[in-house]
């Protein structure tokens, strides 16, 4: 591969933006420096953009029209090529509550096309349900809801990276702990979930570190009830993810979350195959969706994932809370990387060359993904 080198950029890096400097790289980001012998280089020039590394999506079940419960290569390629327009280079393949049959399909097709596809990568798999709570199963099939259990996922601990469940229900306590202690890597999540704020508190003694889309498909906070978002609240090293879609949560409660969270929070999108297509019905885990005005609904007006892409999020955040620009961006670098353990998500020497560039309104200008240019 040839060196390449980013110039004119406005450079995201250690939480400052910088000017002046030429970012080279191949695979691998090089060096940030004042000068470079551009000779044999290919140049990029930003023209005075915005330049940071790459987007993470912990969550997203779909895009393009396809989504991973489709158990198909081609699914999976879709995806991935479709999220590059949104500055996201790398991504969780994201499940849904149906029968072990097809989860064990989808998880089977990742597991076999991970650094197969052409666009952003697939740094694994989030296993969203089937542990979950009945009561808050929200768009998730009620009837293909399981007691927490290694036999679905024992074939596939390499990729599971992440898993939202519920705490409260029979059994999770002894999958936590063991999950915890013998496969650190897997970032426990709760969520479609009725835990109340001692139960919550409770399974982060365990191991559960994280908290999914919060505040939906969980109890409301309550002054005498605070439940799981007055756990995840209170408690500095518990992360959480937010759907900063305006739909899933009101601009006031994104602010409140920023506030309190700060360097624990991260943006998702929970997009499903709607994402980036135009208004219509589609399909999410064996359920109509109908899509419209930026919002997905279950025929019963149930919120159905979203149709939000990442960097709409970060124009949202920036909009509506105390949330700088290299705040926001670290919500969907930074943060998401460190949490996953990988070498990514800051423009560092010998971290991944994933680099967006991107103006004022976030809107996508290039993106790279170790290294070569996507768009």
């Amino acid at each position: 591969m040839s060196i390449k080198a980013i110039i004119n950029g406005k450079l995201i890096v250690n939480d400052a933006i910088i000017e002046g400097k030429t970012l080279l790289f191949d695979k691998k980001i090089i060096s940030i420096s004042d000068s470079v012998d551009m000779e044999n280089i290919q140049t990029i020039d930003a023209k005075g953009h915005y330049v940071s590394a790459g987007f993470i999506d912990l969550h997203i079940h779909g895009s393009g029209g396809a989504d991973v419960m489709d158990g198909t290569a081609e699914a999976l390629e879709t995806i991935s090529s479709t999220l590059t327009q949104t500055g996201t280079t790398s991504f969780l393949a994201t499940t849904m509550t149906m029968s072990s049959e097809v989860i064990e399909k989808a998880l089977g097709t990742v597991q076999n096309n991970m650094g197969k596809v052409s666009g952003a990568e697939i740094l694994g798999v989030h296993l969203e349900g089937p542990f979950i709570n009945a009561s808050k199963h929200g768009a998730q099939d009620q009837k293909y809801i399981q007691r927490p259990g290694l036999a679905l996922i024992d074939h596939y601990l390499d990729i599971v990276k992440m898993i939202t469940l519920a705490p409260e229900v029979e059994g999770a306590e002894s999958f936590v702990k063991y999950l915890h202690t013998k496969h650190p890597h897997i970032i426990l999540s709760i969520g479609h979930s009725e835990a109340n704020y001692e139960e919550s508190k409770k399974s982060f003694s365990w191991g559960v570190s994280h908290a999914t889309h919060l505040f939906n498909a969980m109890n409301p906070y309550h002054h005498r009830e605070p439940g799981i978002v007055g756990a995840v609240f209170e408690d500095p090293e518990v992360s959480c993810d937010i759907i900063a879609d305006l739909v899933h949560t009101h601009p006031s409660t994104l602010a409140l979350t920023y506030q309190v969270k700060k360097e624990k929070l991260v943006l998702i999108t929970d997009a499903m195959r709607a994402g980036c297509m135009k208004c219509g019905t589609y399909d999410l885990g064996g359920q109509a969706v109908t899509v419209e005005n930026g919002q997905a609904t279950l025929s019963d007006g149930t919120l159905a994932g979203s149709v939000l892409k990442l960097n709409e999020a970060l124009r949202h955040m920036v909009a509506h809370t105390a949330m700088t620009r290299i705040d926001a961006v670290n919500a969907v670098t930074k943060i998401p990387a460190e949490k996953l353990g990988v070498n990514k998500g800051v423009l560092k020497e010998g971290y991944d060359a994933d680099i967006v560039i991107f103006d004022e309104d976030f809107s996508i200008i290039t993106t790279i993904i170790a290294g070569e240019q996507k768009g």
